[in-house]
């Protein structure tokens, strides 16, 4: 009997990552918790997010996974050891695979990275960036309201762009020449983030690199599966009718599956 993986995020920008991992490992059965009811975690203090987590670790350990993809910048900024040292199943982040993406692409040394208020506070990314790459310059800005417009899918709506640009506009002319999506919901506003930034600088989510870390990791730990027809299982702690077509936009495309109503335990 396979097993499959656990992807859990704050909302469910997470899908973004569930794609990417759809399409990197075809085979492999997944199953997804995003905290609708909860959404976003950015603007709450590192032991709400860590307790959330933990509360939406607990669930997907209950359903048997393999292996935990925390596709959500919050938590991996801010509490992604705490979930590591808990869990009897290998766990990965989003922040290390954008960092390693980041520092491949630069030119200039200069890494502009958003996200939200607690990702930025936690300076998980430039304490990878240094690590990765000492002499690079990392600018930073959190952009809070990028998350509910992105879950009310308002991707082009002019109050969109007016937000993008009071965020971004100092980004613009600081010499960044990549800029780090550093939330699983900011995929969604890419065009107008990119037009903000303007084309010389280009954009990395996690999305891709986390899928291609996920997938070496497995290949390493002889854990890759490959049924002819996977099983794919989405959740979401509150209103699925409701998030449903944002949903869609998301994953870019119709839903592998159902998306379903999950009941956190008390």
């Amino acid at each position: 009997m396979t097993r499959p993986i656990g992807v859990f995020d704050s909302g469910i920008g997470g899908l973004t990552v569930v794609r990417e991992v759809v399409k990197e490992l075809p085979g492999e059965s997944l199953v997804f918790l995003g905290d609708t009811a909860r959404v976003p975690y950015g603007t709450r203090g590192e032991a709400v997010i860590t307790r959330f987590a933990e509360e939406l670790t607990r669930f997907l350990l209950a359903r048997d996974v393999k292996y935990l993809v925390a596709a959500c910048n919050t938590i991996s900024s801010t509490c992604l050891e705490v979930i590591e040292a808990a869990s009897p199943v290998p766990v990965v982040g989003v922040v290390r695979p954008a960092v390693r993406e980041a520092v491949a692409l630069t030119r200039t040394g200069r890494i502009g990275v958003i996200g939200t208020r607690a990702t930025v506070a936690s300076g998980a990314y430039e304490r990878e960036i240094g690590r990765l790459a000492p002499g690079a310059e990392v600018i930073s800005r959190a952009c809070p309201l990028f998350v509910p417009l992105a879950e009310e899918g308002l991707t082009h709506a002019e109050a969109t762009r007016l937000i993008a640009r009071d965020y971004l506009e100092g980004l613009a002319g600081s010499g960044i020449d990549v800029l780090v999506l550093g939330c699983t919901h900011y995929p969604l506003l890419r065009d107008v983030i990119q037009e903000t930034v303007g084309p010389a600088v280009r954009l990395v989510d996690s999305a891709k690199p986390t899928a291609r870390e996920l997938a070496a990791r497995l290949r390493d730990a002889g854990l890759l599966d490959e049924a002819a027809a996977p099983e794919y299982d989405l959740l979401v702690t509150d209103a699925p009718q409701r998030t449903g077509e944002i949903a869609r936009a998301f994953f870019g495309g119709d839903l592998p599956g159902v998306l379903r109503q999950a009941a956190l335990p008390p």
